[in-house]
């Protein structure tokens, strides 16, 4: 199946409708995500968010897109039970209600596939479960997710159409989602239904150590677009894995959609074996270290910025982000906290009491607070921090108001509510300058695009937190074994796909 003629002109209008959920979800993080951490969209608003589907574009003018309801939160523990219920009434409300009234050919799911929930194992098989029971076997599904997303049984059976990001850092998130839109309108117009293959491959691992700007993961993910391109396949995709969740459905998987049966098993266990082949092979994407010598190496260089990855509470990939063990250690070293240290931005810490108490104060008061571990204190308690006040913003749609305070060289990011500080704008925003700093220590794993492009140096500290890069320590019981690399293998697993027709 080709794709490329999916916005001919003379082809047969379709109906296809549009909905999501997306979060990625920590089992390890003590926080809950609730109502604030999901901006919600519906109606037209949800198609103006992809700008591949508006009108004079080719899939925009190939079908009648119809919004339901999508929201996203950034990454961060369980979704609260009660909020999940919420959501997924007013998804499966909605495109029941849609179907009932015009029916409806298609629906383009934009998900994470990592999401978890109170009391649930596999939140998006059952949503997808749901959503089939609500609009019949009839229409095709087509999801779009995350690299970093697991799949189940039950959620392969229900989706015709399932494709994943090919990049890490995720530079192919809209083109992902254009191509999960573009595959869902070509087997449309066809009135073809895909074969699929599923291979669940035994390796779960942190993105860290699977980044596509490094080997394997490079040369794996660019196996891909040869094996698309042969007549027969519409899409391949590779699964790496949520490694910080505790379900049974956490693991690799590598899954090929086409119309060719034989094709498209045959390419999913050779896509599969080669992911297995090169599992002792992936190792860190940045050079790895403690705090201490992360520290050590920033210090010492003779460029800046050096970036410093506080790994084990990074928000991006479920984090609290109000971890405290980082900034203690900072706030403990007099290298940095005299008056003329070395510049270094800390990012962050959330604590909406202690912003509340800092908003007392004007620029250039000397402050006194405590702050962070309000919501995970296993490994440090609150901090307290000494310093200037030296700025203080309001209105941040993630944050809300934020705090930067001096301390020596120290410049420390206090904020009401969470917030991943992933981009040079996010301290551009509070009169920080990146490059005037040098170092710069921020929870995060692999750099993203903006803070790559500008860091003269970096180290991958291997913090403590809920997103602990040692996941052996972390403790999961309840994923399958064995698992690499978790377990040693006394004979070479089963990949043999499971195939739906």
């Amino acid at each position: 199946m080709r794709a490329d003629d999916a916005g001919a002109p003379d082809a047969r209008r379709l109906r296809i409708a549009v909905a999501g959920l997306a979060i990625e979800s920590s089992a390890y993080s003590p926080h809950r995500a609730g109502y604030r951490d999901f901006p919600p969209f519906d109606g037209r608003e949800v198609i103006e968010r992809y700008d591949f589907l508006a009108a004079g574009t080719p899939l925009g003018d190939a079908a009648d897109w119809v919004g339901v309801f999508f929201a996203r939160s950034i990454p961060g523990g369980r979704v609260d039970a009660a909020v999940y219920a919420d959501f997924r009434a007013r998804i499966v409300d909605g495109l029941a209600r849609e179907h009932a009234e015009a029916p409806l050919d298609g629906v383009l799911l934009d998900l994470h596939g990592a999401m978890s929930v109170e009391g649930m194992d596999d939140a998006e098989g059952d949503l997808v479960t749901a959503i089939r029971s609500a609009i019949g076997v009839e229409p095709m599904i087509s999801a779009t997710m995350d690299l970093h997303g697991n799949l189940s049984e039950r959620f392969v059976e229900a989706c015709e159409l399932l494709t994943c990001f090919r990049l890490a850092p995720h530079e192919d998130a809209l083109e992902t989602r254009e191509r999960g839109a573009r595959t869902l309108v070509a087997h449309l117009r066809a009135g073809t239904r895909p074969v699929r293959a599923w291979s669940r491959v035994p390796i779960l691992l942190p993105g860290e150590k699977t980044s596509t700007r490094v080997e394997p993961a490079r040369s794996l993910y660019l196996r891909i677009p040869p094996i698309e391109a042969l007549d027969g396949i519409t899409d391949a995709s590779i699964w790496i894995g949520y490694a910080w969740a505790d379900e049974p459905r956490c693991h690799a998987s590598v899954l090929i959609t086409g119309d060719d049966a034989e094709l498209v098993e045959r390419h999913t266990l050779e896509l599969a074996a080669e992911l297995w082949r090169v599992r002792d092979d992936f190792s860190f994407v940045g050079p790895p270290g403690t705090l201490e010598e992360a520290v050590e190496r920033g210090l010492a260089s003779s460029e800046r910025p050096y970036l410093i990855s506080d790994s084990g509470d990074n928000p991006g990939a479920g984090g609290t982000g109000d971890v405290t063990w980082t900034l203690a250690r900072l706030l403990e070293t007099p290298a940095l906290t005299a008056d003329d240290s070395p510049v270094v931005y800390c990012a962050s810490i959330f604590d909406a009491g202690a912003i509340t108490e800092l908003a007392s104060h004007s620029i250039g008061d000397r402050v006194s607070v405590e702050a962070g571990a309000r919501i995970d204190d296993r490994v440090s308690g609150p901090v307290l921090i000494e310093g200037e006040l030296l700025a203080f913003v309001e209105g941040d749609p993630a944050a809300g108001r934020i705090a930067v305070i001096r301390v020596g060289g120290l410049r420390v990011i206090v904020t009401e509510f969470r917030k991943a500080f992933h981009h040079v704008d996010h301290f551009r925003a509070l009169g920080l300058e990146p490059h005037d700093a040098d170092i710069i220590v921020t929870k995060i794993g692999y750099l993203e695009p903006t803070l790559y492009d500008i860091a003269r140096g970096w180290t991958l500290a291997l913090t403590p937190g809920p997103v602990d890069q040692d996941l052996e320590r972390l403790g999961h019981s309840r994923i399958q074994r064995p698992m690499f690399p978790f377990d040693v293998f006394d004979a070479e697993p089963d990949l043999s796909p499971v195939v739906y027709r």
